[in-house]
């Protein structure tokens, strides 16, 4: 079984950071197309004042995160071939982290929006808290509760007297 190289492990992980990106940059520019053209839509006119700031949040979260998410290949074209793939990495790897963050306020304040729209603030405000809890869940305490998922596994193969260097 070959070690890869650290200049590998670097390209590895930019590669699988870009293929990250790539998944959450179609998701908040969905999002922020749909806030675009939310405000000439017909119903715009009878939101409250309470909506129309939930909605600039939600509008200017998006777009923090729409930058955010892109800004890895802005980065990798300035240092295009500079041999400074751990900086992209790092780098790429802070703004996704902070997009992320600015997609989840922007996803619960729109969920908040819609749902102070259609139903009363108080269960709006429920669902909105539910909503963040949900994304909270899956993007910030499993992801960092299970940080070092595998580990004793790749340990007990060490181990494992069966167990053969390729297998």
């Amino acid at each position: 079984m070959s070690k890869e190289t650290e200049r590998q492990r670097w390209q590895r992980n930019f590669a699988d950071l870009l293929q990250e990106l790539r998944v959450a940059q179609t998701g908040v520019q969905i999002l922020f197309a749909f806030l675009l053209t939310l405000p000439f839509s017909n119903g715009f006119t009878r939101t409250s004042g309470f909506q129309k700031d939930v909605y600039i949040v939600s509008l200017l979260a998006a777009a923090a995160a729409t930058a955010l998410i892109i800004s890895p290949v802005a980065f990798h074209r300035a240092l295009f071939r500079q041999g400074r793939k751990p900086e992209l990495v790092r780098f790429a790897h802070r703004m996704a982290s902070a997009g992320l963050a600015f997609m989840l306020i922007s996803m619960v304040s729109a969920v908040l929006l819609i749902t102070d729209f259609v139903l009363n603030r108080g269960v709006a405000l429920l669902l909105s808290g539910a909503t963040a809890i949900w994304f909270l869940t899956f993007w910030v305490f499993l992801p960092f509760a299970r940080r070092n998922w595998g580990e004793d596994d790749i340990d007990d193969e060490d181990d494992d007297p069966q167990h053969l260097p390729g297998d």
